[in-house]
């Protein structure tokens, strides 16, 4: 049945400022609708169409047989080569049919038993109309290995471990969480010392951290096989790989289950804006021409990122693209994605050397990608239909109306979008304003200024931030004296003070205003003493700055675990009372003298008090239902590096008369550079 048309009063409904952009959002749904028609009549649906991993690269049958496909429409001739024939270019020749696509089946060398050895060497060699011979990894490859120490390009490998050392999944996947609260991390760097931390080491040792901390929501970056180390992962070379960097298939496989059997859900940061250049072991001109996967020439290229740009419009493209996400869905059981480099996507201009006014004209115009567009609609339906717990997050910094709305309402379809202002907003206060001189009304705006009826993730500075070149929250703070005055038998300076009090501060109002979820990249909660800096030529190839120092955190005598403690806290606590699901907050005061800012958020009454200098006794605050309220989070406890000037025990009671536009008022003691949180 062909897919209905778009009403276009579904989204006026929500933002009526669209109105003159109707037709352009319709135009694009019909696009989409083309296509899922067509995937729907050929394909057997998004069910079919995503398991094209289980029709190219290679699959075993029972009996041992191998099946390879691989789409090559421009190779005249093509052998499948390995260590299993000796390499012969001769001895395992392959078949084309009229799609370009390349097949063979290997027979088993005795009943049950493959021919192609498990975790041996294999390539496709093909003949070009040119004469020229090419040797390729195959595009669906699902292990590939590096060593340095002979060459930094990949080697594939057939990965057919035997039943035995096959890893079995033992948890199911928790239940769709809500009150989403995400800890980034990335496996390499999860370890104190100065090499590459494994996939093991992160179940066992960062895991337990995260439940610890209260995170429910676990984002890994850098999985999906890339080139060179330092790219963080964003250079992708074998899209079906998971990283062996960090270990075997097998043990991501144990870190999702564990993660799962702890009630976490984890998501893959996922690289479909764009491919790795590389010829030998990438994508790239795998069949010989410029624009197998790609779009040829200028259009087909990054200039800033150096890389290559998907056709979105071809259908082997999309089979393959969203294949993908259904093989990280299925094979590593992942429960969603976080897409990178949405905006490159959803642009002809990639976002490059443009700023985006908040004008309706930038999104829909001349400069709106629609084939980036339709795939991320075709995208985010197909992986919501076949798993109706997943979820997506898009990484955009364009402000693109309706990306986090269902398709069917002429949306992008993802769930949440990353808050990406709010990071440059607490990093521009840092470099360039005194305390005194914080406009909190512009603060205020920044955390609420968000899409009605479209999600949001907020977080207070982003792993671009660690990177070396920029500083964190922490870094901006308290700078060089972290290296002398965090330990609690040094004494506790002003800046020291200020660092550790504004820290807990502005990461429990972005919490708590800022969106419908929440995201922290590893170690910024305890206010992670030093940059990130991979091993790269420019610093002699040193792992110093590629790590994590949990040993920091873990020593009872520095600071690093009041940050660490307050982090907790807020998090159990939003767990608890569940202010990340509930509607936006009330701002009932936002004074630019005293500094204080006041908010109702699920319940609770959140009172922050950015002045340097002052503290208030007896400060009325306005509240809108009467009765008997306490504090159940003090930003000054001593447990979280504080004074311990706020009774915890205190009583508040509240008075019928309107202040603030609220129904009632109490009253509080608030400290300079405090926050506290009321519940009755």
């Amino acid at each position: 049945m062909p897919t209905a048309p778009l009403d276009p009063k579904v989204f006026l409904q929500l933002d009526g400022y669209l109105e003159p952009n109707a037709s352009a959002i319709v135009k694009r749904y019909d696009e989409f609708r083309k296509w899922k028609d067509t995937i729907e009549q050929y394909e057997g649906g998004y069910d079919g169409f995503t398991k094209g991993y289980l029709k190219f690269g290679f699959n075993v049958a029972k009996d041992g047989a191998v099946v390879y496909r691989e789409w090559a429409p421009n190779a005249t001739e093509a052998n499948l080569i390995g260590d299993f024939n000796e390499w012969s270019r001769t001895s395992h020749p392959m078949k084309k049919d009229e799609f370009g696509v390349w097949e063979i089946t290997v027979p088993p060398a005795s009943p049950g038993v493959c021919a192609i050895p498990h975790d041996s060497k294999i390539k496709i060699s093909m003949m070009l109309p040119s004469g020229e011979r090419i040797e390729r990894l195959p595009a669906w490859i699902r292990r590939v290995t590096q060593d340095l120490s002979v060459s930094p390009v990949y080697d594939a490998r057939f990965w057919n471990p035997p039943e035995s050392q096959t890893y079995k999944f033992k948890n199911a996947r928790p239940p769709k969480p809500t009150n989403v609260r995400v800890y980034e991390a990335h496996v390499g760097i999860s370890t104190p010392e100065g090499r590459v931390g494994t996939y093991k080491e992160f179940t066992r040792n960062v895991l337990p951290r995260i439940k610890d901390l209260g995170y429910n929501v676990i984002q890994l970056m850098a999985i999906m096989e890339h080139a060179y180390y330092a790219s963080f992962g964003y250079q992708v070379t074998s899209f079906f790989a998971a990283s062996s960097r960090y270990g075997s298939p097998e043990d991501l496989k144990e870190l999702v289950d564990t993660a799962h059997g702890m009630g976490l859900t984890v998501l893959l940061d996922v690289v479909h804006s764009h491919a790795c250049k590389n010829v030998l072991d990438g994508l790239n001109q795998f069949d010989g021409t410029d624009h197998l996967y790609f779009h040829e020439g200028a259009r087909g290229r990054h200039d800033l990122w150096d890389s290559r740009l998907f056709n979105y419009s071809h259908h082997e493209v999309l089979r393959f693209l969203m294949s993908n996400l259904r093989f990280y869905m299925e094979e590593y059981q992942f429960d969603g994605f976080r897409f990178d480099g949405v905006t490159s996507m959803m642009y002809k201009h990639h976002g490059i050397g443009t700023g985006f006014s908040g004008g309706y004209h930038e999104y829909f115009g001349d400069a709106a990608d629609i084939e980036g567009i339709v795939y991320l609609m075709l995208a985010n339906e197909a992986i919501h239909d076949l798993y109706p717990n997943a979820i997506t997050i898009a990484e955009d910094v364009s402000g693109m109306p309706l990306l986090g709305l269902p398709v069917n309402m002429g949306g992008v379809g993802f769930d949440y979008r990353l808050s990406m202002a709010i990071p440059d907003m607490w990093i521009k206060l840092l470099k360039h304003k005194s305390d005194d001189e914080w406009n909190l009304g512009n603060i205020v705006h920044t955390l609420t200024n968000r899409r009605h009826g479209e999600k949001s993730i907020a977080y207070c500075e982003s792993h671009d931030q660690a990177l070396v070149g920029d500083k964190t929250l922490a870094f901006w703070l308290m700078d060089k004296e972290m290296y002398t005055n965090m330990s609690d038998l040094t004494e506790m300076t002003p800046v020291i003070s200020r660092g550790l009090a504004l820290h807990k501060m502005i990461r429990l109002l972005t919490h708590s205003l800022g969106g419908e979820g929440y995201l922290n990249f590893e170690g910024n909660e305890f206010g992670h003493p030093e940059w990130l800096d991979f091993p790269r030529e420019g610093n002699q190839n040193s792992f110093h700055y590629a790590r994590r120092q949990w040993n920091v955190v873990d020593d009872p005598l520095l600071r690093y675990k009041y940050l660490n403690n307050f982090d907790r806290a807020m998090n159990h606590l939003a767990a608890k009372y569940g202010w990340l699901d509930s509607p936006q907050a009330y701002v009932s005061l936002k004074n630019e003298t005293d500094k204080v800012i006041v908010y109702e958020r699920a319940g609770l009454l959140f009172v922050f008090n950015f002045n340097p200098t002052k503290s208030f006794t007896d400060y009325r605050v306005g509240i809108e239902e009467p009765g008997e309220y306490h504090i159940v989070l003090s930003s000054d406890e001593k447990d979280f590096g504080g004074f311990d000037n706020i009774k915890l025990e205190s009583r508040f009671f509240t008075t019928p008369m309107e202040w603030n536009d609220r129904k009632n008022w109490l009253q509080v003691y608030i400290p300079a550079r405090t926050c506290i949180v009321l519940a009755k």
